[in-house]
């Protein structure tokens, strides 16, 4: 039973990915994906190549142009637009780059079609606020989270460091399809790339002088600065790295740097305050990555088999409380808005954006929070008291469900 359940979620990881599925194999995925129990408003949507971002000077790791996703919007939401730039990590030295300049996160000449699900579904029963939106989502080929602006090119490598010229070419793109006329809008990120939804969000707000309402979503990328001896602060020597490497700085708030090491300025906790747009934050207080880094590359194994050691969770204890104090206060919801729940697990706006997944914190989910807090409905600050991790368990039938 439990072979079977986890052969149905790497099935539903794989097309997600689109790591092995090619483009004409596409029908036949999408129908696989179907059979799985609620997967069945995910759908394909073919790359567009942003060309002309070339001769911008605009490219991934190997040189290729930068590419995105998109889904036009219908009905009433023909002037709404989501954009979220896709997660992966960061690529902090010359090797660590070239190896991922020769898969899809370093080259767009390895992207193959994308699935869109969760936040992007067009049901209006599992996505009732933004199912009929315009839908973007932006391919992460840098290996810098947006922000690397290097001009000079190693030829023995052949790397390009150019993240922050692939945002500008990508949104410009965007505007002339429609953007510019945007009435709602939301710049979201994952993962790695939750930093720069929240880097340029006022930027990219300046740039809809037409929209009514435009707002940011920072999903699972909320990375903190542990400062508890016995926790590793992992994040600090990652992003120092990938400044370095990739040039950031010139990039980063010079409010921030003119305070602290540009390194420290990749840390959402240090920019935040100086963020004018409203901005929300949905991630766990125990996001398997952040565990995983900062507490033990294992200890997923522990929480699910509910067998953590006592030192491991007096660690937890001590993570979660460096996090809710890292985050913004919550004096001021409308324009710090969070969602904070306590389920090992890392973003959640895909597989967890439907009715049967969606993991409730006093009796509220994410799709319900968020979607009042953007427009404007209700103002929620919402703070699991869970102050251990929950497993996330894994059915039979194929459904990926919660449960503390």
């Amino acid at each position: 039973m439990l072979t079977m359940s986890t052969r149905s979620v790497r099935l539903v990881c794989l097309l997600i990915c689109s790591l092995a599925i090619s483009k004409s194999d596409s029908t036949k995925a999408n129908e696989l994906l179907k059979q799985e129990k609620h997967a069945d408003h995910a759908y394909f949507v073919d790359i567009t190549i942003v060309q002309n971002a070339v001769s911008k000077g605009a490219v991934c790791l190997d040189g290729s142009p930068p590419a995105y996703h998109l889904d036009p919007g219908f009905g009433h939401g023909v002037r709404n637009w989501i954009i979220l730039l896709s997660g992966g990590a960061w690529c902090r030295n010359t090797t660590d780059c070239l190896n991922r300049s020769k898969t899809d996160l370093g080259s767009s000449t390895l992207m193959l079609p994308f699935i869109f699900l969760g936040i992007f579904s067009k049901s209006k029963t599992e996505n009732p606020d933004f199912y009929n939106w315009n839908k973007v989502f932006v391919r992460y080929c840098d290996g810098g989270a947006f922000t690397g602006d290097i001009e000079n090119v190693d030829p023995a490598t052949n790397l390009h460091f150019r993240g922050a010229r692939i945002f500008d070419a990508i949104i410009e793109d965007l505007l002339a399809k429609g953007l510019k006329d945007a009435k709602n809008a939301i710049l979201s990120g994952g993962s790695a790339n939750g930093y720069p939804a929240m880097l340029y969000c006022d930027h990219f707000h300046s740039l809809l002088p037409k929209a009514h309402r435009v707002k940011c979503l920072v999903d699972a990328g909320y990375f903190i600065r542990v400062k508890n001896p016995l926790l590793t602060n992992v994040f600090e020597s990652i992003f120092k790295d990938v400044v370095t490497l990739h040039g950031s700085t010139k990039v980063l708030p010079k409010s921030c740097t003119s305070r602290m090491k540009p390194e420290l300025c990749f840390f959402p906790e240090n920019i935040q305050r100086d963020i004018k747009t409203p901005f929300f934050t949905v991630m766990s207080a125990f996001d398997s990555y952040q565990v995983n880094s900062i507490i033990g590359f294992d200890i997923g194994e522990y929480i699910q088999a509910r067998n953590c050691t006592e030192n491991q969770n007096n660690a937890f204890k001590e993570l979660r409380s460096e996090f809710l104090r890292a985050l913004p206060k919550a004096n001021d919801p409308k324009q710090r808005g969070v969602f904070i729940d306590s389920f090992n697990r890392h973003t959640q706006l895909e597989l967890w954006w439907n009715k049967i997944n969606a993991t409730p914190v006093n009796n509220l989910t994410t799709i319900k929070v968020f979607g009042d807090w953007y427009y404007d409905r209700k103002y929620s600050y919402v703070i699991d008291e869970h102050d251990l991790p929950l497993p996330v368990y894994l059915y039979n039938n194929g459904t990926l469900k919660s449960r503390g």
